[in-house]
């Protein structure tokens, strides 16, 4: 019987447990607010103007606990007709943590790797992708981060602004990271370059990184965001309607 058939015979049945879904309930209180200013700069613009010419944007965040998992047997590569197959069995040979940092209008991408995540890596990584010429002649940065230890909103804009008084912490609501746009490019990183894991060592890890981040990078394409401020506003109403946005604010 083909796939095809038996997915037929599947999609008649009454019962479909793979129609759920996995949702994550809204808990931020001022989701609009706040994720407003992001949805503005994806767009071009801050406080009601249009970015100028020196102006970047950076989506900034954190791939953690990457693996290094040794595959017991090598895998066979898909083959025209016939799938590929990986070996169940590994041995686990410690992690790494990347770091990246996605330019929201030219679609290039910084990012290093570390030991593992934390504030001195996060500024460090921050530091070094400011080191480069765009960066360095730029106006203003406009740093999008999610809520992360790392760079938590109420302690790491007043950190970062001390060591570069250019660059605008622009923090997401809590639960919202499919607004940062480089979540989009981890997934690209994860099924093209990290799947299936076989790697010797981290070093052999964080070279796969690498190579990848320069190929994607010989030929950097933004990503199309059509979403708004508008579009997540009729969003708020519809959870609003249906009392699924709490109202008291979140303890920090």
């Amino acid at each position: 019987m083909s796939y095809s058939t038996v997915w037929r015979r599947l999609d008649e049945d009454a019962l479909r447990p793979w129609f759920y879904r996995p949702w994550l309930f809204p808990r931020d209180p001022e989701l609009l607010p706040k994720a407003g200013p992001v949805l503005e700069l994806y767009h071009g613009r801050w406080q009601g103007k249009r970015l100028g010419p020196h102006d970047v944007v950076l989506s900034a965040d954190e791939l953690t606990q990457l693996q290094a998992l040794s595959r017991s047997h090598p895998h066979e590569a898909p083959q025209p007709g016939k799938t590929g197959r990986y070996e169940f069995e590994y041995e686990r040979n410690s992690t790494l943590c990347y770091l990246a940092f996605l330019d929201v209008f030219s679609g290039r991408v910084y990012g290093e790797t570390a030991v593992q995540n934390g504030i001195e890596p996060f500024e460090a990584a921050l530091t070094h992708c400011l080191e480069q010429e765009r960066y360095r002649e730029a106006q203003r940065v406009f740093l999008i981060m999610d809520n992360g230890c790392a760079h938590h909103p109420s302690t790491s804009p007043a950190r970062i602004q001390a060591q570069h008084p250019h660059v605008i912490p622009v923090h997401l609501p809590t639960h919202a990271s499919w607004l940062n746009q480089v979540e989009l490019y981890f997934s690209i990183l994860k099924r093209k370059a990290l799947h299936p894991a076989n790697f010797a060592d981290t070093e052999a890890l964080k070279q796969r990184i690498m190579l990848f981040q320069c190929r994607y990078n010989a030929e950097p394409q933004p990503f199309r965001w059509n979403y708004t401020r508008q579009d997540l506003a009729a969003h708020v109403k519809r959870l609003k309607e249906r009392g699924w946005l709490p109202v008291k604010p979140l303890a920090n």
